[in-house]
């Protein structure tokens, strides 16, 4: 197989994802990242159709990239004009980047329903668009727009179009599927006569949409049928369903299908950079995407766990390791055993077969009163942690008071109160919050921080109530669920109780005693 270059295109289709606005800033930040971690071409974006896709071409030429090269995206000059007259084309080469991605019609009903132009003056257009581009010194992909549909319509004319960029002097001819909803097969088909019709075609790339779902399996169709070049972006980011997500597509074709590619030698970092893009985007990750989603190699069921546990491979496609990822064990109703005994492991704790029995009867009876330990790792940790021989808990409560009021002229007042045994002493501390649980989580740092300062640092990241059987109304079992963090760590725990400051307190005391204990 040839070597597969690795166009990134994050940063212009994939900034059309509803939610991402990226400043110039963070399209910086993340072509370096993408640069660092050895993607060939990075599309920066439409330098002609905003101040901001213009700032970025001023500043992206001071980065000090190592492999990446810099493109610029823009469409064909307009019907019945000269490129050099266009001032978008004209941006496309002012702009200073060394690659240019001219986008073209190769759909027939586009050129008579869009362009409201013949199909010969669409031809003529692409070809002395690509040419005058290649004049000014810049290397051209020509992308073919809705490519698989226009072949559909009209083979001849849909290959007349590669043929007038390739005429123009285009290096790169990519063949989109616009719309998204191509099979597999047609895709595999249709590269397949493409590379038979142009068999001087230089570079032929695959550009695939998620519309259908298939965005993955158009893309590794078309490199099996001979595309050397593949597009997509991070995450799937992009219009509507989104794009080929290169978070897939890399591990697919260096581990699946021994492909060569200059990024191979990262794919340690590919969770890692998957995870920036996220951050930078302003996005929670998604837990479930292929490779390097948290939930990508995350055991819940017993059996699957117990196999994992003795053959790390048995439910799992891939080391892991090999993408950046790690497994998982989450413990629920549906946990076995060998959940409990791998998630000890995972820990460094011991628990026999017998001990991880009794404990998973015990978890079983709570999340059947209402607890639920899938999301809360570190509650799980805790009960690891407390079954471990001569385990001292390093705070006990005692008591604790909250009190909600109303007063004149001030409004809701929170005030708690909590007597802790801290080290052998009882600690009797209080305090007022923006609400009850505020209260007592203050209330509770009072009295240990004074002797596990590192409980100073944490913060409340997120606080979560569930109601698990609405039957019972206000005299509803409720569930709590907090998430914390500190420093670069990040834990969930879980409280449940028919009342709701004492389920958020168990969840509260499982955070704090998670940071001083797991220290």
């Amino acid at each position: 197989m040839a070597r597969i270059q690795i166009y990134d295109t994050t940063l212009r289709d994939g900034s059309q994802r509803e939610g991402i606005a990226f400043s110039v800033n963070d399209k910086l930040n993340i072509t370096a990242k993408l640069d660092e971690f050895g993607i060939d071409y990075v599309e920066g974006g439409w330098p002609g159709s905003n101040p901001r896709d213009a700032a970025y071409f001023q500043q992206v030429r001071e980065l000090p990239l190592r492999h990446a090269k810099v493109v610029a995206f823009g469409m064909t000059c307009r019907a019945g004009t000269q490129p050099e007259d266009d001032a978008n084309v004209r941006a496309l080469v002012d702009c200073g980047a060394p690659v240019v991605a001219v986008v073209g019609k190769s759909w027939n009903r586009h050129v008579t329903e869009v362009l409201h132009a013949t199909l010969e003056e669409n031809l003529r257009i692409i070809r002395a668009t690509v040419r005058y581009v290649v004049e000014q010194g810049r290397e051209v992909a020509f992308d073919a727009e809705h490519f698989f549909d226009g072949y559909r319509a009209d083979p001849a004319y849909a290959l007349e179009t590669l043929r007038a960029s390739l005429a123009g002097g285009a290096a790169m001819v990519v063949l989109c599927d616009t719309n998204g909803g191509t099979l597999f097969q047609d895709v595999a088909r249709v590269v397949r006569e493409v590379r038979t019709a142009l068999p001087e075609s230089p570079t032929l790339g695959i550009h695939a949409h998620n519309d259908g779902g298939l965005a993955l399996a158009n893309t590794l169709a078309a490199v099996a049928e001979g595309c050397t070049q593949v597009q997509g972006t991070i995450n799937g980011y992009g219009e509507r369903c989104g794009n080929a997500d290169l978070c897939a597509i890399i591990p697919s074709l260096a581990l699946k299908m021994g492909a060569e590619m200059r990024c191979a030698g990262s794919l340690a970092h590919l969770t890692e950079l998957s995870r920036y893009v996220a951050e930078v985007a302003n996005l929670a990750p998604d837990h479930h995407l292929p490779y390097v989603g948290l939930s990508a190699f995350t055991h819940k069921a017993g059996l699957h766990a117990d196999a994992t546990r003795k053959d790390a491979l048995s439910y799992q496609h891939i080391d892991p390791a090999w993408v950046g990822n790690g497994t998982r064990i989450v413990v629920s109703e549906q946990a076995g055993r060998g959940n409990l005994l791998l998630k000890a492991e995972q820990s460094g704790l011991r628990l026999n077969k017998e001990e991880a029995t009794r404990l998973l009867a015990e978890i079983k009876e709570m999340e059947n009163r209402g607890f639920s330990f899938e999301g809360a790792e570190a509650s799980v940790e805790m009960l690891l942690r407390r079954q471990q021989p001569g385990y001292m808990p390093p705070f006990e409560l005692v008591d604790f008071m909250v009190v909600v009021e109303h007063r004149r002229g001030r409004g809701l007042l929170s005030e708690a109160s909590v007597k802790v045994l801290v080290n052998g002493e009882v600690v009797h501390t209080a305090a007022e919050g923006n609400g009850p649980v505020n209260a007592l989580d203050l209330a509770l740092r009072k009295a240990v921080v004074p002797v596990y300062p590192e409980v100073a640092t944490v913060e409340l990241a997120d606080y979560k109530v569930r109601i698990p059987d609405t039957n019972s109304g206000t005299a509803a079992m409720v569930r709590v669920l907090i998430e914390s963090v500190d420093q670069g760590r990040r834990w969930s725990t879980v409280g449940a109780s028919t009342n709701i400051i004492e389920a958020s307190w168990r969840a509260l005391v499982d955070s704090l005693e998670y940071v001083i204990t797991s220290a």
